[in-house]
């Protein structure tokens, strides 16, 4: 039988191994040697989903680790099993289970690993006459779940100044400095940990993982953390670790008295006395030599700019737009400060209602943007949660004399920016839930009048609008950003001058065009001058649904910069997809650093990569090299932007071209830099508008042309967020308010220049605004 299951009785193996099989270390394999009599024993640290090959044959790849020498820089196997076998193996093989394989073939990969891997791989299949043996030993647990190894091996911990580059390790630390779990680009969650220990040497690991359980639970600073299996890489001179096969983590509370309890997900893990030993010296001395003060704070401490860590309960929720949610939280304490109140229908907010009114002057509006919304939308209602690093911003109302706080949590993951959810078993939680069950929320009802209970002013009202109106009536809602020298020109003065010169004036915008303000964003080369207009969805979809008819190349696949993966959809209409990744240093990267080209994807698709890759190129194949589409679809989108390329001034480039950026130390992706590679004249979004300016002596046309600086909203972002059009609208109507009477209107203080336009029958004389940006406090 190729495939057996061996059990473990007192240490022995029920059925021994043939007596001419002799073990071999994996150092000493190479292709083309003579391994008849031999076998590889290790623990299975990875395997991967069962797939078919082209031809049907069963295909299934795991990742064998020798726990002999988890020093060593090569310490694990690739093995390939193909056919029955790999069907087999599928069905019985489980992470952490002991692995014997005898009659493999050895094949040598074409270029050298980086990841702790051997150079060369296993193949097997009962065809070639190998033989598997999986050692389980007998359980009282169901037989379908995973086996454990027999015998739980001794490992070794190396200190942070003895880390080799290219070395998979373990290692204890005590955390210096730690970002949450958050969600990557990709699909994987990252973490990033910086450790320290008695050597005075610091260690920054970037951690990532499909699973969020998988890892490290960490609390605050000062929590001390155990690491199996870290991957050792030098940059910049510094030792970094990143998660490889088989790594796993158990976190302690770092308090010197504290219990010595693991936080982990696992079921199964090692832990031994000396290793409490271990924790225990490494709290004393990270006592006297790690700040672990912080930055919690309550928010009856809470004070204008600062950027704290909150310890809270979650009590309601609500989503604000795409890129932001509210979080209403209380920690039992009172905010010395007024606090914004989010506007938001009653309908969208979660909650108990009854609660949310009874802590209406406890609780607080915490807005999370960006990668963070994710996280906080799968929150539920009374869970407990760490808010690390949220601005306090004080701000006040056109219509207030007092001022209000403001709670932001940014994003990004700067400053350890995130939300950690906590369990009940934590001892933070656990005295902050005895505290707020002495809060007497009652008497919380009656700390402000009955006015502030009105729930209408949280959305306000016509006289806020109209008070502003008043302010802006008296003050300029546009900044000049340069040639302050220049004087007030009349407009009189202005339409009766040659051109072209340049003017500053104070004028009211009477009318503008378009009134639809998305019809405003177009495309334009700077290289030969042009506009044009943005492509709708339509025009993108039928050019890829015109592209997929043309099969991939399968001679373009895999080569020295990519790797490639394709399907066939089970649609009617059957396609074939393909998706090459592009490697850097001759390996895949993350998917949030990983630029993408596909063959065959439809609009919804390609919509769902951009979400999770850095950038996404659509090509087709030829003979000889991939190849941009028709450049009236974008040539490339990253994130929600579709970038675009000139027709007339482009020239494309094969996609090979992109391999130099490939090869850059720190690829960076830009549209600027792809677009140079691909031989693209870029087009860039701007804003195309006509303002009717009006003073006590004239009239005139001035047209806008900018990319983000007036409305301080990058032209390229408008269509696709709709936040950002909203707060546009929201300008327009202050600039130019509709329904006013000219008197009524606000001043805009600016510059325009004048130039002349010709043409074959007339000299025309034109205005364009310039160095002029709507103020901050507009809206």
């Amino acid at each position: 039988m190729p495939v057996q299951l061996l059990k473990i009785i007192e240490g022995q193996s029920e059925i021994p191994l043939p007596s001419h099989l002799q073990k071999e270390n994996l150092k000493h394999l190479q292709e083309g040697c003579d391994h008849t009599n031999k076998y590889i024993q290790g623990v299975v640290t990875l395997s991967y989903p069962l797939t078919k090959l082209g031809d049907g044959t069963d295909f299934f790849k795991i990742v064998v680790q020798d726990s002999d020498n988890l020093c060593s820089q090569i310490n694990s196997i690739n093995v390939f099993i193909y056919g029955k076998m790999a069907e087999d193996c599928a069905k019985i093989i489980h992470h952490g289970e002991t692995f014997i394989v005898a009659g493999f073939k050895v094949i040598k990969l074409p270029a050298a690993r980086e990841d702790g891997r051997h150079d060369c791989h296993l193949e097997v299949s009962e065809e070639a006459g190998s033989a598997i043996y999986i050692y389980t030993k007998p359980r009282t647990t169901a037989a379908s779940e995973t086996a454990s190894v027999s015998v739980a091996p001794q490992y070794v911990y190396t200190p942070l100044n003895h880390l080799k580059d290219g070395t998979v390790v373990n290692v204890y630390g005590v955390v210096k400095f730690f970002k949450p779990p958050y969600i990557s680009k990709g699909t994987d969650y990252c973490s990033i940990v910086t450790l320290v220990d008695p050597s005075n040497v610091k260690l920054t690991c970037s951690l990532f993982s499909g699973n969020l359980d998988s890892l490290p639970k960490i609390y605050k600073v000062g929590d001390i953390v155990r690491f199996h299996r870290i991957k050792i890489r030098e940059y910049n001179g510094q030792m970094q670790g990143i998660t490889s096969g088989g790594f796993a983590s158990l976190t302690f509370d770092g308090t010197i008295g504290a219990p010595v309890v693991p936080r982990t997900s696992s079921r199964v893990y090692t832990f031994v006395d000396e290793e409490q030993k271990r924790i225990e010296e490494l709290r004393i001395w990270a006592a006297s030599n790690i700040s672990i003060s912080g930055t919690a704070t309550k928010l009856s401490g809470v004070q204008p700019m600062l950027f704290f860590d909150l310890t809270c309960q979650l009590v309601g929720k609500a989503k604000v737009d795409g890129s932001s949610f509210l979080l209403k939280v209380w920690d039992g304490t009172k905010c010395p400060y007024p606090t914004w109140k989010v506007p938001v229908e009653a309908k969208d907010l979660e909650g108990e209602k009854v609660l949310l009114h009874q802590l209406r002057n406890l609780a607080v509006d915490i807005l999370v943007y960006d990668n963070h919304v994710q996280l906080a939308e799968s929150l539920k209602i009374g869970s407990f949660v760490r808010i690390y690093s949220i601005h306090a911003k004080q701000a006040s109302a056109d219509n207030e004399d007092v001022s209000h706080m403001e709670f932001h949590l940014h994003g990004g993951t700067c400053y350890g920016r995130g939300i950690g959810l906590l369990p009940e078993s934590n001892p933070d939680v656990k005295e902050l839930k005895e505290f707020l069950e002495s809060v007497n929320v009652t008497d919380s009802q009656n700390m402000e009048s009955m006015c502030s209970m009105d729930i209408d002013s949280t959305f306000g009202n016509v006289t806020d609008f109209e008070l502003h109106l008043q302010r802006c009536q008296q003050l300029s809602v546009t900044v000049l950003t340069d040639h302050q020298n220049l004087s007030t020109t009349e407009l009189k003065t202005i339409t009766n001058s040659t051109a072209p010169q340049q003017y500053r004036i104070r004028a009211k915008l009477r009318t503008y065009k378009p009134q639809k303000l998305h019809q405003s964003v177009k495309l334009h080369c700077s290289k030969c001058n042009s506009l044009q207009e943005v492509p709708d969805r339509d025009d993108f979809d039928f050019i890829l649904h015109g592209s997929a008819s043309t099969a991939p190349n399968p001679e373009l696949h895999n080569t020295s910069w990519y790797e490639s993966v394709t399907w066939t959809t089970q649609e009617q209409k059957q396609r074939e997809i393909a998706i090459h990744f592009v490697k850097h240093d001759e390996m895949l990267q993350h998917p949030e650093d990983t630029l993408i080209m596909i063959e065959g994807g439809t609009l919804k698709e390609i919509g769902k990569l951009t979400k999770r890759f850095k950038c996404v190129i659509p090509v087709r194949s030829t003979e000889d090299d991939l190849e941009l589409l028709d450049l009236s679809a974008p040539f490339l989108l990253k994130g929600n932007v579709k970038y675009y390329g000139c027709k007339q001034c482009s020239a494309p480039k094969p996609m090979k071209n992109l391999s130099s950026i490939a090869a850059e130390q720190q690829p960076s992706w830009e549209p600027t830099e792809i677009a140079q590679a691909l031989g693209i004249e870029l087009l860039q979004y701007v804003f195309i508008m006509k303002f009717t300016l009006v003073d006590e002596t004239a009239s005139l046309n001035a047209y806008l042309f900018d990319y983000e600086k007036f409305f301080q909203i990058p032209a390229s972002e408008i269509l696709t967020n709709n936040f950002l059009q909203q707060k546009m609208q929201m300008t327009m109507n202050t600039l130019c308010p509709p329904g006013r009477k000219l008197g009524e209107l606000p001043w805009l203080e600016c510059f325009i220049k004048s130039y002349n336009v010709r043409d074959a029958m007339k000299n025309q004389v034109c205005y364009q605004i310039f160095d002029t940006t709507v103020a901050e406090d507009v809206v």
